[in-house]
């Protein structure tokens, strides 16, 4: 029997088409579809023969998926390849080669998604100054395992008010992305965790829907492509290195496994354990490209300020230095950076979470002499204390990614 193209939600009937891709593919979309013409085209009968659905839901699950849920029909699309037994060599090389180090973490974040979508997962960020590394076939070959519940998004879209588009997808892919507006970042944080989001579409109310897509970021800008502060445990930063050779049938070959792929997610135990929300503890997925970018948004007052802390710890062998917000003014008066008491005691206080004393008490004071020359003299006041351990973790450059 031939399949009936045509549903009706509520008291509006859509037609299911398959759009087709450049890359030789099918979108699978609902559109509106009169209902005079599907009398025009099937005869009046046919209209009694449609599927009818009380209105949409979404519900994302790859193993036990059902189209209709109680009455309601399910926006989430189902995966075009199922898992069967096979070779998977290539995908595992390719997964240890985008995640390095954290090439086991990789695989847990892969069956995350397969097995559990609506896992809350950090935000994961791809970078490389350099080309042919393989950021942008990981996302195609993302795309041929989840189909249409992944989508690709540009720094305009995601910005625009209207996220129809993408508000009820498991993958939102941002390909060289450049969040130089704070607001961006703030909101990328909050949809990385929530499990509500307002989904807008033009010309339409607002209205409330479950959340729970996952974000990829990919990035040549490994420096500054975000701004974040040390205390940010959302962000997953690898920096990903060049292929070792070029492959013009790779991604082919690697959509010949997926279904091998898929089999072995099922199959395999999970290297970590749930432990935050976000399933991964901070620990478990910092890098040094994370560190590389949080002191690369580190302001001029902050990056100055701690090479002069780092200069006394180290000509006096000490494990902490203490100082008032004026010995930095005058410390920092006689570098070309220029800032104020009131800059100073907010990066004290606020940026470096740093708590001064109750009471003016006594404490060992740097101090600059004119020929450079610096020494340590008694004074009294409520001072700040900054750990050696603070400074070497935050401020020390000479950190690499490897």
């Amino acid at each position: 029997m031939k399949r009936i193209p045509y549903i009706r939600v509520g008291t509006s009937y859509y037609k299911q088409v398959k759009a087709p891709t450049i890359a030789g593919h099918f979108n699978k979309i609902l559109v509106h579809w009169n209902m005079e013409t599907i009398k025009q085209d099937h005869g009046k009968d046919h209209l009694s023969k449609i599927p009818k659905y009380d209105g949409f839901t979404c519900i994302p699950s790859h193993l036990d998926y059902r189209q209709d849920y109680l009455g309601f029909y399910n926006i989430y699309s189902p995966l075009g390849k199922q898992p069967k037994a096979g070779d998977i060599s290539l995908s595992l090389e390719f997964v240890k080669h985008i995640f390095g180090k954290h090439f086991e973490l990789g695989l847990d974040y892969l069956q995350l998604l397969y097995l559990k979508p609506i896992q809350v997962l950090p935000i994961l960020c791809l970078v490389s100054k350099e080309r042919s590394t393989g950021k942008s076939t990981f996302l195609k070959w993302l795309k041929e395992i989840f189909d249409n519940n992944l989508t690709y998004l540009t720094n305009d879209s995601f910005s625009s008010q209207f996220n129809a588009d993408w508000a009820n997808k498991l993958l939102i892919c941002i390909d060289e992305v450049l969040f130089n507006k704070e607001e961006l970042t703030e909101r990328i944080k909050y949809l990385s965790t929530t499990n509500i989001n307002k989904l807008e579409a033009k010309g339409k109310d607002k209205r409330e829907v479950e959340f729970f897509g996952k974000f990829i970021l990919c990035s040549n800008n490994e420096d500054s492509f975000i701004k974040i502060d040390a205390n940010e445990t959302r962000f997953w930063v690898i920096k990903v290195p060049v292929l070792k050779e070029e492959d013009t049938h790779f991604l082919e070959n690697l959509i010949k496994e997926i279904p091998a792929l898929m089999n072995y997610l099922i199959q395999r135990e999970l290297a970590s354990k749930h432990l935050t929300r976000m399933w991964f503890t901070p620990q478990q997925i910092k890098t040094k490209a994370l560190v590389k970018l949080v002191q690369n948004n580190r302001n001029r007052v902050e990056k100055e300020l701690a090479s002069i802390l780092l200069s006394v710890i180290e000509k006096f062998d000490l494990e902490a230095v203490d100082l008032c917000p004026m010995d930095a003014l005058l410390a920092l008066n006689k570098t070309r950076v220029r800032t104020d008491l009131t800059q100073l005691r907010k990066l004290l206080k606020v940026d470096w979470k740093l708590n001064n004393q109750e009471n003016s008490n006594k404490y060992q004071k740097f101090v600059f002499w004119t020929d450079g020359d610096m020494t340590l003299v008694d004074a009294k006041g409520r001072y700040f204390r900054v750990e050696k351990d603070f400074l070497t973790k935050n401020f020390d450059d000479m950190m690499t990614e490897s």
